[in-house]
């Protein structure tokens, strides 16, 4: 896989502000709670690692080298028991109903195949089991960010690390076979910006 070097080298900078006047909170929120074993798909930088407060063991899988590079300079201060994955999330090398809970936070927007990813989620996943989701998605279509979005989108996905604008995340992980529990529709992040409108929320797998 591609390494985006310089993308993960300036991400915790670019990301700061938003994680402590927003995301962070409810990261701690989604996070926080959880038990058992859980998969952390794209984990990336590592900006989860802090908010595992309960779980029995967390596997942290990032397939950038990059961005994986960053993570492991995080994990001792992990508070629960962690290990590291090269996985994909479209394809993941673990046994089916191998995990409690999965958590997807800022991933399925880069993901190439976010169809086959969430199929992927929904077999490592116990029945009955969490998926937690943290994404931007589409603005709606009468929206002035909708515009906005596909006008620059290209461009964005080519500087953030294939990053997609115009996905709608909840529809998709519906459509996977989750039900969700718990769904907000959020706009808390500055209304000029690309993923301003956002989904945080929790599905089951029947």
């Amino acid at each position: 896989m591609k390494e985006h070097r310089i993308f993960a080298a300036s991400y915790d900078s670019i990301i700061a502000s938003v994680e402590k006047k927003v995301l962070g909170r409810r990261r701690r929120a989604l996070l926080g709670p959880l038990t058992g074993r859980v998969l952390d798909v794209g984990a990336g930088t590592g900006v989860n690692i802090p908010y595992y407060e309960a779980a029995a063991r967390v596997v942290l899988a990032e397939p950038d080298g990059a961005m994986r590079a960053k993570m492991n300079a995080k994990l001792g201060s992990a508070p629960v028991p962690v290990e590291v994955s090269d996985a994909p999330a479209e394809d993941l090398p673990f046994p089916d109903a191998s995990f409690d809970a999965v958590v997807c936070t800022l991933v399925l927007c880069t993901v190439a195949d976010p169809e086959r990813a969430l199929a992927e989620i929904h077999r490592v996943l116990v029945p009955g089991g969490t998926l937690v989701v943290l994404e931007h998605v589409e603005a709606s279509p009468d929206a002035r960010l909708h515009r906005w979005q596909h006008r620059i989108g290209p461009v964005w996905t080519k500087l953030a690390a294939g990053c997609v604008l115009t996905r709608d995340t909840a529809i998709s992980v519906e459509k996977a076979g989750f039900t969700f529990t718990s769904l907000d529709r959020l706009r808390e992040l500055p209304a000029w910006m690309p993923i301003s409108p956002m989904i945080s929320g929790v599905a089951t797998k029947p």
